[in-house]
């Protein structure tokens, strides 16, 4: 028995070093081994792959999104998830620098608003910057413009940014292009329905129609 304890204790601690080593190796830019580790970690339980569901993405049990977080909104003012308490929300993390996936995909949110008739306007659509370096409040404001008239655009400093996307688990990371002296922004490309209470109840794949988030969101309001 105690050779089998033995036995198990080293394959787990193989394991977590082979976990770590390629934590180190496979970091993003500006990311701690220690968030590297615990993302990759992640991958193997299945706790960053919730299960389908109809209409978007049901949370795994015991994963948690949405949290603290303070941000500048598109007219320059501070706000924090208390300013959206008691608030549905779609929200969506991007830049506006852009070429295709953000502007899809916010496009897709305004449409599912349509879509929900006078339900959708209980719903308030969010975009918040991975992108604070370019993405002023000045430039938020005319990039939200065009998507929704009730869009709100948030960014904030470097930190600011940072403690957001951790709240809601999302990657992103500088790119380079050789053929370019702009860089661009690698990122993860979910829509997140947030509730009333700040948490994460569903979330929508890249490409999710308009139609079927509206329908999931519908139904989660109805709910409430």
């Amino acid at each position: 028995m105690l050779r089998a304890i033995r036995i198990l204790a080293l394959l787990l601690v193989v394991l977590l070093g082979g976990v770590w080593a390629t934590a180190w190796f496979g970091r993003a830019p500006d990311e701690s081994v220690a968030d590297s580790f615990l993302r990759h970690l992640a991958k193997m339980t299945g706790a960053d792959m919730p299960a389908p569901s109809p209409g978007g993405v049901q949370l795994a049990q015991g994963v948690a999104l949405g949290g603290p977080f303070t941000l500048v909104d598109q007219t320059g003012r501070t706000v924090t998830e208390r300013d959206f308490a008691g608030k549905p929300l779609l929200v969506y993390f991007g830049f506006t620098y852009c070429p295709d996936v953000c502007p899809t995909e916010l496009g897709t949110i305004a449409a599912a608003l349509d879509a929900m008739g006078p339900a959708g306007e209980r719903v308030t659509p969010v975009f918040i910057s991975i992108d604070p370096e370019r993405d002023t409040p000045a430039a938020m404001a005319d990039y939200v413009s065009r998507f929704h008239p009730r869009m709100v655009g948030l960014t904030g400093s470097a930190e600011q940014v940072a403690q957001a996307a951790r709240a809601y688990r999302v990657y992103y990371a500088k790119v380079q292009p050789r053929d370019s002296t702009d860089y661009l922004m690698d990122h993860s490309s979910f829509i997140y329905f947030v509730g009333p209470d700040g948490r994460v109840r569903s979330l929508f794949r890249p490409e999710t129609t308009p139609e079927a988030i509206a329908a999931a969101v519908n139904a989660q309001l109805r709910a409430l």
